[in-house]
């Protein structure tokens, strides 16, 4: 299956307007309320997957002084195909000056089996403000985990800020070794982009045994956590000190 969907949010008398609303199954788009003046659109699966051989593209561009949160309404679960093709989905964002997105899905089921690479790319202009949380579960209940990888690349102020690739399953040796995921079952990232934090980031911090908050290169802190389950990263993520409620 190969799908489309395209979001535009502008800013319009101090509220955001979502100017585009496009997608195609299973790339559902819902627009579930303005919270606080920022727009918010949830994506709902029209279908089961991403299944094997699947393509999917999902493109993101907030204007000048808008501001955006993408939700899903459940966690996706990568599956196989009845070919072993690779599914893909890719998620590609451009943010103005002024214009703040929060991408903030619900995380993502590697099935056994499956071969899946999930891929996020961010231009952001200088004075632009992110959100971007991932997070990935090593298999369903009771089963070993496919292929999966996740990469991030993100850009500010036309300056590469943060480029990140996670592999796990049995075609990315030790991944499940101490110098990855050292046996834990979900882990996670949470990046924060804030222009406020240009002329002072803040400190690092040590959340737990298993996450930490550091801060990038540019006006951004970078949270990664691993644990147990889903719940656990999430929990890590969240107390991530600087920048408030995701």
């Amino acid at each position: 299956m190969r799908a489309r969907a395209r979001l535009v949010a502008v800013a319009e008398a101090g509220r955001t307007r979502l100017a585009t609303v496009r997608g195609e199954a299973p790339l559902l788009i819902r627009r579930t309320g303005t919270p606080g003046g920022t727009a918010q659109v949830h994506l709902v699966g029209g279908a089961a997957g991403p299944l094997g051989g699947d393509q999917l593209t999902l493109e993101i561009d907030v204007g000048p002084g808008a501001s955006l949160s993408v939700r899903t309404v459940a966690a996706s679960v990568a599956l196989p195909g009845p070919a072993g093709a690779t599914s893909r989905v890719a998620v590609v964002a451009r943010v103005a000056a002024g214009g703040r997105l929060a991408w903030l899905p619900e995380p993502l089921v590697a099935a056994s089996r499956c071969r899946h690479t999930a891929t996020g790319r961010v231009t952001l202009a200088e004075g632009a403000a992110l959100v971007w949380r991932d997070e990935l579960v090593c298999g369903r209940y009771g089963e070993a985990p496919g292929d999966v990888t996740v990469a991030l690349a993100v850009t500010y102020g036309g300056q590469l800020l943060l480029r990140q690739e996670l592999s796990i399953g049995p075609a990315a040796p030790g991944w499940d070794g101490p110098a990855v995921l050292d046996g834990a079952r979900a882990t996670g990232s949470l990046l924060r982009v804030d222009p406020a934090w240009t002329a002072a980031p803040p400190a690092p911090a040590t959340l737990s045994p298993t996450a930490a908050a550091l801060p990038l290169a540019g006006p951004a802190v970078l949270t990664t956590a691993t644990g147990p389950d889903a719940a656990t990263v999430r929990r890590h993520l969240d107390s991530t000190p600087p920048g408030g409620d995701p």
